[in-house]
């Protein structure tokens, strides 16, 4: 297993021009057969060849799964802000089959977002507001505007 890692790893270092393969050609006399490189069998290399197409790809569609659901995370908060569209988290979504949701744990932030802003939206919500205001400042702004009111209605009337 060790001779695997080190002949793949050389001939890895060997196909970026650094060279490094040179003994090891000297030790297998220069066959071109890649199995043989590798010390496997045909059927072995393969087998192993497939295994590495097969993970590419898994790691390929969950990639492009997380990008799609990155890019409707950003559709839904353009939405909620009212901000222009983009044409390109649409076309990651298309991509990825159009089968693309939020994350759960980002689905749970954004419902929990929704029911505050709809309390907050709701008449018992602007009671509970009011609650939690200071009713000396309420006080205050109140007489402050009474007071602003009389003073332009006199200036503007000269019977009072």
């Amino acid at each position: 297993m060790a001779f695997l890692m080190k002949s793949m790893i050389s001939n890895q270092v060997k196909n970026l021009g650094f060279g490094g393969g040179s003994e090891e050609n000297k030790e297998e006399g220069g066959t071109s057969d890649p199995a043989a490189a590798h010390g496997m069998t045909r059927e072995e290399y393969e087998e192993y060849q497939k295994q590495m197409i097969e993970e590419k790809m898994e790691r390929d569609a969950a990639f492009t799964q997380k990008k799609a659901e990155r890019a409707c995370l950003r559709v839904h908060l353009r939405e909620k802000y009212r901000l222009p569209k983009s044409e390109m988290d649409e076309n990651q979504i298309q991509m990825a089959g159009d089968d693309v949701d939020l994350p759960e744990d980002l689905r749970k932030m954004v419902d929990e977002d929704q029911e505050e802003e709809e309390d907050k939206d709701s008449i018992l919500g602007q009671i509970q507001n009011l609650q939690n205001m200071d009713l000396d400042t309420i006080k205050e702004k109140a007489q402050a505007t009474f007071t602003e009111i009389k003073q332009t209605a006199e200036q503007k009337c000269c019977v009072m």
